[in-house]
């Protein structure tokens, strides 16, 4: 019997969707996984393929993989003079009996503390018992996927105590001017309202940021104080530094200054979103416009990327470049969210909305007419587009958008349909029948 010393027992965690995780489909829901060292002995080089992709996706960019051939007789034979790592993967042809009695072998020359995923070929209800009953972490059947391995590794180490980790929805423009603070924040707005759900605008735009003016909020401490020293920043604190709006949105708010340069550190940026994903629910970033090692990170890096391009030839230019970058860095994820901004300025010549996407390959998903007398009220108002106009397009328009990013299908209202006494006649006669 393989002891508790060798392995680790925890609760193995649900099996993953059976469709591939590509950019474009449905991406694994994963905590990103800490510094660990993960090593991988396979039979099969399809399996070894796919564990090697998944090396390579943003969740697991802080561990070490390693991927070897040779199954359980490669790794027995190697950790008999090496020390084992983190977390081993195991692939096995093998039936259940020989299996198990490879495994034991394995455990023998494992160190305590080390945890173990195996990747069997045949789908066994007692084999898997006995793997549970041996301390295995998780036993998948192959074929495997990527977001399979990717969400077995995260489910080893996330705390099962621990509610769901916060989901990042970076917003960036094509261009400057392209309104992608105003999209950001009138979004989270939206979420905000929708979810009843906590929603933390965290505005990154440090020296120039324009979140507080927007929600008419001049807070004297914000994230500026919590990226000066990211370390001390924890529950208490950021509760500290958080303006409130309303009921379930917050503030994190740049100063807005120019007494001093802001040179973000990406550690700093990754330990300050940690922190806030692991509070709250929802986080919209507001990303100023530049390309630095901090705001690549923090775009890579998020769940959601939404895209805002006004109808021009350097919007289309940018947006090509921030889509093609984000399919090669993030195979594993949904494609960015393309909107398309300020729509229909007087006199001004601009590319189709149809040929906006085609040249790019990706379909603008909410379209944004432009409208200076609602945009302009709004702003300098201090106020959201839907509390100055809830009924407008605009509004309607970042509804559209939240509800696309947080999954939600659009609920139609009759309680302004003219069918609505009929229909609410026609559920009340059901019901005594």
């Amino acid at each position: 019997m393989i002891s508790d010393a060798a392995y680790s027992l925890n609760a193995p965690a649900e099996s993953a969707p059976d469709h591939e995780a590509e950019f474009g489909r449905e991406p694994p829901r994963a905590r990103p996984v800490p510094r660990v060292n993960i090593q991988a002995f396979c039979e099969d080089q399809d399996t070894a393929s796919v564990i090697q992709r998944a090396a390579e996706d943003r969740r697991l960019a802080k561990a070490h993989v390693t991927v070897q051939m040779g199954g359980v007789q490669a790794a027995v034979a190697f950790y008999k003079n090496a020390a084992t790592p983190n977390l081993i993967m195991i692939e096995s042809l093998l039936d259940r009996v020989p299996l198990l009695a490879d495994l034991d072998r394995l455990a023998e020359v494992c160190d305590p503390g080390t945890k173990v995923i195996t990747i069997g070929h045949i789908n066994d209800v007692m084999l898997y018992r006995e793997l549970v009953r041996r301390g295995v972490s998780e036993y998948v059947v192959a074929p495997v996927t990527v977001g399979q391995i990717i969400e077995s590794i995260a489910a080893i180490y996330t705390d099962p105590e621990t509610g769901p980790v916060g989901q990042v929805i970076a917003f960036v423009g094509a261009k400057g001017g392209a309104g992608s603070s105003t999209v950001c924040h009138n979004t989270a707005f939206a979420i905000a309202s929708a979810l009843k759900s906590d929603v933390v605008i965290a505005d990154f735009d440090l020296p120039f940021g324009t979140a507080g003016l927007d929600f008419n909020q001049d807070p004297l401490q914000g994230i500026g104080d919590a990226l000066a020293t990211p370390e001390r920043l924890d529950e208490v604190l950021l509760d500290r530094l958080l303006s409130r709006c309303s009921d379930y949105l917050s503030l994190f708010a740049a100063p807005g200054t120019l007494d001093r340069p802001y040179d973000l550190q990406p550690e700093a940026c990754e330990t300050v979103l940690d922190v806030v994903r692991e509070n709250v629910p929802w986080i919209a970033v507001d990303v100023p416009h530049l390309w630095t090692a901090w705001a690549k990170q923090v775009v890579l890096g998020a769940d959601h990327v939404v895209i805002t391009a006004t109808p021009d030839l350097a919007s289309l230019r940018n947006a090509k470049n921030l889509v093609d970058q984000l399919k090669v860095a993030r195979p594993n994820d949904r494609p960015p969210t393309l909107v398309l901004n300020q729509v229909g300025v007087p006199k001004r010549p601009e590319i189709p909305v149809k040929d906006f996407g085609a040249a790019i390959g990706l379909e603008p998903k909410v379209v944004i007419d432009f409208d200076a007398q609602l945009f302009g009220t709004a702003a300098n108002n201090g106020q959201m587009i839907e509390e100055v106009s809830d009924k407008s397009e605009a509004a309607e328009a970042f509804r559209t958008l939240a509800n696309l990013l947080t999954g939600r299908s659009e609920q139609k209202s009759e309680r302004n349909s003219l069918l609505a006494p009929i229909l609410s006649r026609l559920r009340l006669t059901k019901a005594s029948t």
